[in-house]
């Protein structure tokens, strides 16, 4: 049963364009008495991105750059699959510990099983799972990963989604006015028969030791959500999400999707500061960012990398968010996936040092 929607879920739930309009309920809910934790190293491996490049070399003192080859070792036959979609496996380091974990799982089981073998990463090593947000470009292969491979994992497994609105159903517009297509929905009965446990971090919270997540990001720059999918706040047939109160508010019918629970996964990384993992960055990549450096107490960022979502954005609103980029001031700025080539283009002439760009097969080093 849902637990009655208290004060502080509500206030972390809220941004300033939606206060007093939406609540949250969960089955399973993170521990925030947190300290944020500091790692030596961090490699960010890209498995599911959109395009495949030939190797550069990097011209940024912070980052390592490395890239495997379009096909595998021993076969030129099997090769690299290419998808609208974003996988990353994420290996941290803090003294002589390591930890590996898979944060979000592109759109189709067999380009990042195919992915994962080719870019070498060791499932037996993996120690959780993060997802982003509920669109199935970052999470359709997770189920098949799972029902192929969970022997390969570790026994005790538990995946970590920003808060309940990552389970609704989704839809997209069809092709009259009031029409729609369904786009998927996270089914939670499929993971309990994976044994894979549901941890909901609407609230930060730090992932296995090294990692932290944002929680609920809060709206407060220029940035807006732009149209994307639309969302049903009720289950059906067992699946979906439970707000009662979003629900009410939609009167049953899908409305413009918000992906209030959307999180970012972050790092703290030593004596350079802040790693910002934005994965697709609907809420905003300055929101994102910032709220990152709210929970870390910190304003110093090292890294921004993963989707900014901005390949529907206009120039003026691609140059606005460049300008509270440099206000930021990142070492290291890498967009993937839904970033856009307008946004590369900008970066590529007003952040020249920052900018790093990315590729599918990509692995990237920060730190020692």
């Amino acid at each position: 049963m849902p637990r009655p929607l208290d004060r502080r879920d509500f206030l972390l739930m809220s941004s300033a364009a939606l206060a007093a309009q939406w609540g949250f309920v969960g089955p399973a809910r993170a521990n925030t008495a947190m300290t944020i934790p500091v790692i030596d190293r961090l490699s960010v491996k890209v498995l599911t991105d959109s395009s495949y490049d030939t190797p550069r070399a990097s011209a940024s003192k912070w980052v390592k750059v490395r890239r495997v080859g379009l096909s595998a070792a021993g076969d030129y036959r099997k090769t690299l699959h290419n998808e609208w979609g974003l996988a990353l496996a994420l290996e941290s380091q803090a003294g002589t510990e390591t930890r590996n974990l898979l944060l979000d799982f592109g759109y189709t089981t067999d380009a990042l099983v195919n992915n994962l073998e080719i870019m070498g990463v060791d499932l037996a090593k993996v120690q959780g799972l993060i997802i982003s947000h509920g669109h199935f470009d970052h999470y359709g292969g997770l189920i098949g990963l799972l029902q192929r491979y969970r022997s390969r994992l570790p026994a005790e497994l538990t995946l970590y989604a920003g808060g309940e609105d990552n389970f609704c159903q989704r839809v997209i517009a069809g092709s009259a006015p009031g029409q729609f297509a369904e786009w998927g929905v996270l089914d939670r009965r499929e993971l309990a028969a994976a044994k894979v446990r549901v941890v909901l971090c609407p609230e930060p919270t730090v992932i296995a030791g090294q990692a932290f997540t944002t929680g609920v990001i809060e709206r407060k720059s220029f940035e807006r959500v732009f149209p994307n999918t639309f969302v049903e706040y009720a289950m059906k047939d067992g699946l979906g999400c439970n707000i009662p109160a979003a629900a009410e508010k939609a009167g049953g019918k899908p409305v413009p999707d918000q992906h209030l629970n959307e999180h970012a996964t972050c790092f703290r990384l030593k004596d350079r500061g802040l790693v910002v993992i934005s994965s697709c960055g609907h809420s905003g990549i300055v929101n994102a960012t910032r709220q990152a450096m709210k929970v870390a107490g910190s304003d110093k960022v090292h890294a921004i990398l993963g989707g900014f979502h901005l390949f529907p954005a206009d120039d003026d609103y691609v140059k606005q968010t460049v300008v509270e980029l440099k206000a930021i001031n990142p070492d290291v700025l890498i967009p993937m996936h839904c970033s856009g080539p307008g946004l590369v283009a900008a970066l590529r002439e007003q952040m020249p040092d920052q900018f790093v760009p990315s590729t599918n097969g990509t692995e990237y080093v920060l730190g020692a």
